[in-house]
């Protein structure tokens, strides 16, 4: 029963700073490749950034400098810490396996606006 849950999104203003959390069950993260995604409306479900089980990333250019995604192994839990957010970020973010997806959860709901 894998189950990824997403939290910690909300409004910020522009320039702010916000972290997401994925918090996951029936899975060890460790063991996988790790992903942020996310999807404004009318646009198609894009990658930000991932995370190998070595602990190598890789990141949109979008938010390259910006966005880091890290993991906490011991709280089986991925974040994706958000600076400098931009009203283009606003977004619907999910976290997911990068290699065997399809566990989809309801994401968080991120808004950059002033």
């Amino acid at each position: 029963q894998v189950q990824l849950v997403e939290s910690g999104g909300g409004l910020v203003q522009p320039g702010g700073s916000l972290r997401l959390s994925c918090a996951a069950s029936g899975i060890i993260i460790s063991n996988y490749m790790m992903g942020w995604y996310r999807q404004a409306p009318g646009k198609q479900r894009e990658s930000v950034a991932a995370i190998t089980s070595g602990f190598s990333t890789n990141y949109a250019d979008s938010v390259k400098g910006r966005f880091t995604i890290f993991r906490d192994i011991l709280k089986n839990t991925v974040y994706l810490q958000m600076d400098s957010l931009k009203p283009e970020d606003s977004a619907v973010y999910y976290c997911n396996l990068v290699a065997q997806g399809g566990y989809w959860g309801k994401g968080t709901l991120v808004t950059v606006s002033s």
